[in-house]
């Protein structure tokens, strides 16, 4: 399938205009080598170990929600450059679907909303709020942890959990935080979370999953969306660049 037939299918699921306007100039086809795609690889980052397992699986397009450029260079360092090379010499074109996947009906908070078993889902900008069966703060912690396979850091106590907002990536800031608080919200799950933060928003349990784990449910449940649109071999790359083993 030629390229250009499946950046509509693509703009469907995750529409350039919901981006958030820093978004500008960063999302959509980063790196277009106008090529025959037979077969889609798709990630959360398009890091040198992603872009090699796509050259593996001799994927022709890597869809990532985050893009490889995301500020203007002058200066292209080693891994840039390796990261570059590794698409060129493997012509694979690459694809960013970033906030406005964050918004899409489908993308990546619903994803999350989804993993946790949130029910009656609100949406507001980015976000998703919903209601979960009412279990204590320890419960609910182990629940985040195991549902997203990720560690996790928590700061507040409620005698009761029911009403959560969750916020994939770093969204520990104080204008979500404001709308879970005039929601009634008992806990916020997402990212990032700084010590302003703690002190500013004390009476509300929060949660910080980490960035990947609470963005990459969204790209994993991608691929069979685009499997059963676009009828190619789909196959999805599980890497935490931030995760290392001894």
């Amino acid at each position: 399938m030629q390229l250009s037939n499946i950046i509509p299918v693509l703009e469907e699921i995750a529409p350039p205009e919901l981006a958030e306007d820093f978004d500008a100039g960063r999302i959509g086809l980063t790196l277009d080598l106008e090529n025959d795609v037979h077969k889609i690889a798709v990630a959360l980052d398009p890091t040198e170990y992603v872009l090699n397992r796509a050259a593996m699986i001799d994927a022709d397009l890597l869809i990532t929600h985050h893009t490889l450029l995301f500020h203007a260079i002058n200066c292209i360092d080693k891994q840039l450059a390796n990261c570059l090379k590794i698409a060129l010499d493997n012509e694979i074109s690459l694809y960013s679907m970033h906030t406005n996947f964050d918004k899409a009906k489908g993308g990546i908070n619903d994803a999350l909303a989804d993993r946790l078993g949130l029910s009656d889902i609100l949406g507001i900008p980015i976000g998703r709020i919903g209601n979960i069966s009412p279990c204590s703060t320890e419960t609910f912690v182990n629940h985040v942890s195991k549902s997203l396979n990720t560690p996790v850091q928590f700061t507040g106590e409620k005698e009761e959990i029911k009403k959560v907002m969750v916020f994939g990536g770093s969204g520990f800031r104080s204008e979500f935080l404001d709308i879970a608080k005039e929601q009634g919200v008992d806990a916020y799950v997402s990212s990032e979370m700084k010590h302003d933060i703690i002190r500013s928003y004390s009476d509300m349990l929060l949660v910080d999953a980490t960035h990947y784990a609470t963005e990459n449910p969204g790209m994993e449940d991608l691929c069979p969306v685009l499997a059963e649109k676009l009828k190619l071999d789909v196959e999805f790359i599980d890497h935490d660049p931030l995760i290392k083993c001894i």
